[in-house]
């Protein structure tokens, strides 16, 4: 395998559902005071996007009468699952518990701050029931200091981990559309 990177940009966007669109915006809007970006229909679906950060977003179809998504994130869930949460960056510590205020001041339920060591976050859910994480990096992952230990601090890391120390991924696993 190919050892050369993807120039990625972030998160583009996020595609998840609701049965009501307008909450949605309430919430999104509202309560977070995420930017409304876009909003088109996408067949007989609305498909709205909210700002969360630069060139990224979060975004939603209406599909009236689906079900909402109601699981605390990191919890293991007693059913079928494929998305645990959204987690979404934050500047920094004042801006997670600035945050966490904003959502308590709107009547919406949220965690304390947890310190995971590498970051710090808040959690809580939207109005569709999706669990939401908001967090802090202590340690940058992402820049000059991407090989700090505190990073990786698995004791036992998979088999692939070892591979990429070693020079390179031995194989990697095909797909097919559904």
């Amino acid at each position: 395998m190919s050892n050369t990177t993807v120039p990625w940009r972030g998160v583009h966007h996020l595609a998840m559902v609701t049965p009501d669109m307008d909450e949605t915006v309430r919430f999104y809007v509202g309560v977070l005071g995420m930017p409304l970006r876009a909003t088109l229909m996408a067949g007989p679906m609305r498909h709205y996007f909210f700002g969360i950060g630069p060139d990224m977003t979060v975004a939603f179809f209406e599909i009236k009468g689906a079900p909402t998504y109601a699981k605390a994130a990191g919890v293991i869930p007693d059913f079928v699952t494929q998305f645990d949460h959204l987690s979404i960056g934050m500047d920094d510590e004042a801006d997670v518990r600035a945050l966490r205020d904003r959502l308590l001041d709107a009547g919406c339920g949220v965690t304390d701050v947890v310190d995971h060591g590498i970051m710090k976050s808040i959690y809580f859910h939207d109005n569709n029931g999706i669990a939401l994480e908001a967090s802090w990096w202590v340690v940058d992952v992402a820049g000059d200091a991407a090989g700090d230990a505190r990073a990786f601090s698995d004791p036992d890391p998979v088999a692939a981990v070892h591979e990429m120390a070693a020079g390179g991924l031995r194989h990697t696993p095909k797909t097919q559309l559904a």
